[in-house]
C-alpha cells in the first residue's frame, strides 16, 4: 500500500498533465463516468480552464492529499473521508456540501455462478467468494460491513471476502465472474448491465451520500470553489443524474 501511494504522488506531482493552472478534481472511483462528463462540461462554460481528474477510493484520494499531492477539490462517496479530511485540515470546512446520493446493491456476474436471491442468501455454503470495498478505505465497503452487521451477517460474509481497493474493481470481480456476488454502488453496476446481474437493493444504516469541498491551501481557490458550484447547480445535478446519482 505504501508503495502505491508513493507511485501515485509520483505520477501526480510529476505529470505533465497536471499543470501549475490546471485544476485537479480528486474524486471517489465511483464518481469516474459522471465526473468525466461534469469536467468537460464544465471546461467549455469556462474556456482556459483545464480539469484534472484523479479518481481512487476516498481514503486513499485523503492520503495522498495530506501527503502533498496536488489537488484543489475533494469529492468523497461517505461522510467518514471528508469527515478524517476536515479533522485532518486537508479541506476548507465552509466550501463542504452534500452533492449526490447513492444505493447499495447486490449483485451476481450474467450468467449467475450460483442461486443468490438476497444478501441472506450470502451466508449460505454454496457461496463462496464475495466481492466489496475494502472497508478500511473504500467507502462502499464500509457501508457494506455496517449493512451486513445490521442484518447478522457480517461474521459469516467477512469469512468469503474478496477486498477491493475501490468500489469499480469490486464490478470487476463480478463482472468477470471471479466472485459469486459483489457489493457496489448502483451507478457502478448500471456501468455492466451486459455482465452483471442486479439481485437487491442493500438498506444502509446510514444514507449513501457524497460530499464535495475545496481542498485546504489550494492555489486555485477561486476556480475550486466555482467548479463545486458548478457540481451542485441545476446543470452539475442533471448530468449526476445521468449517471444514476440522486439529489443529496
Amino acid at each position: 500500500m505504501r508503495l502505491r501511494l508513493f507511485v501515485a504522488l509520483i505520477l501526480l506531482a510529476g505529470s505533465p498533465l497536471a499543470g501549475a493552472a490546471d485544476l485537479v478534481v480528486s474524486a471517489a472511483a465511483s464518481l469516474t463516468d459522471a465526473f468525466r462528463a461534469t469536467a468537460r462540461a464544465y471546461e467549455t462554460a469556462h474556456p482556459g480552464t483545464h480539469v484534472v481528474l484523479n479518481f481512487a477510493a476516498s481514503d486513499v484520494l485523503l492520503r495522498q492529499i495530506v501527503n502533498g499531492a496536488p489537488a484543489d477539490v475533494f469529492a468523497s462517496a461517505d461522510q467518514a473521508a471528508m469527515d478524517k479530511a476536515v479533522a485532518a485540515n486537508a479541506v476548507e470546512p465552509a466550501s463542504r456540501v452534500n452533492f449526490a446520493r447513492n444505493r447499495l446493491l447486490l449483485i451476481v456476474p450474467k450468467p449467475p455462478r450460483v442461486a443468490v436471491t438476497s444478501p441472506a442468501s450470502l451466508a449460505e455454503s454454496a457461496v463462496q467468494r464475495v466481492a466489496y470495498g475494502d472497508p478500511a478505505s473504500v467507502p462502499a465497503g464500509r457501508y457494506a460491513k455496517a449493512a451486513l452487521e445490521a442484518s447478522g451477517l457480517w461474521e459469516t460474509v467477512s469469512a468469503k471476502g474478496v477486498l477491493a481497493q475501490n468500489v469499480r474493481q469490486a464490478l470487476d470481480y463480478v463482472a468477470r465472474g471471479e466472485v459469486d456476488a459483489g457489493l457496489v454502488f448502483a451507478t457502478d453496476a448500471a456501468m455492466m448491465p451486459d455482465r452483471v446481474q442486479v439481485v437487491a437493493t442493500v438498506p444502509t444504516t446510514t444514507p449513501v451520500t457524497y460530499p464535495i469541498a475545496v481542498v485546504a491551501g489550494s492555489k486555485q481557490g477561486a476556480e475550486a470553489a466555482s467548479f463545486v458550484a458548478f457540481v451542485t447547480s441545476d446543470q452539475g445535478r442533471r448530468i449526476l443524474a445521468r449517471y444514476g446519482f440522486g439529489a443529496p
